[in-house]
């Protein structure tokens, strides 16, 4: 359980630092409505 827990955190912290900005999160959440969009149009 703790590993879960730390590999989650981990993956978080790589996540918001690829974003770099708030902007760039805003962006990043909007792809991926576009493609749960997209795959609910399939």
């Amino acid at each position: 359980m703790q590993r879960l827990i730390v590999t989650l955190l981990a993956s978080a912290g790589l996540w918001l630092a690829g974003c770099n900005t708030v902007q760039g999160l805003g962006k990043d959440i909007q792809k991926g409505g576009q493609v749960l969009q997209d795959a609910a149009k399939k």
